[in-house]
Order: C-alpha cells, then structure tokens, then sequence
C-alpha cells in the first residue's frame, strides 16, 4: 500500500517494539527492508514468546508525542545586531514520552514489556501512522509484511529507531483513568518513513 496521501486524524496510529529471541547487529539496520522483517508476526507481552520476527504493540496509548528527527537549529547572538542568527548545529537524541491509558497486566513483573522497563538492552521501535483501521485479522493484523491482511492493506507510514526502555511512571487518577508515562531514549537515527507495497 502507499503513503498517506490524504488529511486525516491518526485514530489508528500504532507503536510497536520487536522482541526477538537473539538481539539483532543494530549497526546493519538502516533500510525499509531490514527493519520490516522484525515485525513480522504480533505476539502478547503477557505469556508471549520471543522469535524471529516477533513484535509487542504498546497498546492503550493515550498520547503520542511529536515523531521524527529533532530540529537541528542553535540561536547565536550577535554583537550589535538587536536580533540573532540562526545557524545549522547538531541535533541533539531525544527521548520519546508516551502516556498511557495503564493496564497494569500488560507492564507486570514477568510479562515482555515490564521486563523491558530498565533492562538496559536496546530494542527496535516502530511507529506506524495510520488513518483507518488495517484490514487484516490476528497476529499479521498489525505486521510489517507485504499483502492484503497486514498494515499493507491500508495507507500508512512507518517510523523505525533503535531506543531502550527507560522508565515506567503510573499516576493513580480518582476520577479518569490511570495512566502511566513510558520514557524511552532514542540510540539511533530515525528511519522512514516507509510503508509496505500490497501483494
């Protein structure tokens, strides 16, 4: 399918990280075809099963922050000038917030993603805005393969990063729901945005 080529509300956006069972060489992903292949088959954070091409989906997200690569703009005052410039500089990492709508079953003790949270090991991530609903049904609903029952039966763009799992924050609410923040700090640069072409 293609590239979102229409004015839309990301109702259906997704985030997802691969979980397989040996960590991927980080340095050999940087195209379409090398990450699409760690998202190839959705399983749970509870009781799932690490493979090849496994992916969890952070699921519940209430909020999605600002996507892609930072600006990369430095302000520089100028003697006897009342304005200053504004020159090229490095961007700096940033780090990724996402909140929640919390399902503490999903982020327990023993379950893929809790056991994620300050691990220490980098993960791939993926971000996939989406505008309507994929087509597709189970684990390949949300995968990164080719063919009508995955995200490739819908137009869409995907964002992928290698990044680590930080931090973990839940807020009791007494009136709304609970939610928690999930830090994640960025390791590479950002990649996309791709998408699948349909079989």
């Amino acid at each position: 399918m293609a590239q979102i080529d229409s004015i839309g509300a990301g109702l259906f956006s997704d985030f997802s990280i691969a979980m397989p069972d040996v960590e991927p060489t980080f340095s050999n992903l940087d195209t379409a075809g090398e990450f699409q292949p760690l998202f190839a088959t959705e399983i749970a954070s509870i009781n799932g099963l690490k493979d090849v091409g496994t992916f969890v989906r952070v699921r519940d997200v209430r909020e999605f922050p600002a996507m892609g690569t930072p600006p990369n703009i430095v302000n520089v005052p100028v003697y006897g000038s009342s304005t200053s410039q504004q020159i090229q500089g490095q961007a700096d990492a940033p780090s990724i917030e996402l909140t929640l709508n919390y399902v503490a079953s999903e982020w327990a003790d023993g379950t893929l993603l809790g056991d994620a949270v300050g691990d220490g090991h980098q993960y791939v991530m993926r971000f996939t805005l989406l505008n309507s609903e994929p087509t597709g049904t189970g684990v390949l609903k949300y995968a990164s393969v080719d063919g009508p029952n995955s995200i490739g039966g819908v137009e869409n763009s995907q964002y992928y990063w290698v990044g680590k799992i930080e931090a973990l924050q839940v807020t009791p609410n007494l009136t709304d729901a609970n939610t928690a923040t999930v830090t994640m700090s960025i390791q590479s640069e950002f990649y996309g945005a791709y998408t699948n072409e349909n079989a």
